[in-house]
């Protein structure tokens, strides 16, 4: 017999330092939280953006973000990641036009903007040329 139960509580709690672990019931994993995520203003103009200033909106372990140029932006975690080997996925908008925008991950080891545990760099892009855009919406997800 199977029984469906629903738990509701306010906190979920690690009993270690780890993140908290969604298994089945024979211990395999099934999810797992994000890590950070963040919607900001990429048109905002005083960098760097952050809670406080208005230029990001809301966020998750995301303390700022660096304006680096026009459609360039490095997001800066609170909280490190374990390694870089995370992924990061978003989209963009722009307000009142009838065209989108894309947002692009960027840099690895070896750019000027290097991917780090630390902090990672986007572009937004439309019509093919670098623009600031209004709406950008990112999650980071890892293993660790």
């Amino acid at each position: 017999k199977t029984v469906m139960s629903t738990l509701s509580v306010g906190t979920i709690k690690s009993i270690s330092s780890a993140a908290p672990v969604f298994q089945n019931t024979s211990g395999t994993e099934k999810g797992q939280l994000v890590k950070a995520w963040v919607n900001f203003d990429g048109t905002f103009g005083t960098s760097p953006f952050t809670k406080e200033n208005g230029g990001i909106r809301d966020a998750f372990n995301v303390s700022s973000i660096n304006d680096e140029g026009t459609g360039l932006y490095t997001i800066n975690f609170a909280t490190a990641m374990s390694d870089t080997n995370y992924c990061e996925i978003g989209n963009s908008s722009v307000s009142g036009t009838n065209f989108g925008a894309y947002l692009v991950p960027m840099g690895d080891s070896n750019s000027n903007y290097p991917r780090t545990t630390a902090k990672f760099s986007v572009t937004t892009v439309s019509y093919a040329a670098f623009q600031d855009v209004a709406y950008n919406f990112i999650a980071v997800f890892a293993a660790n």
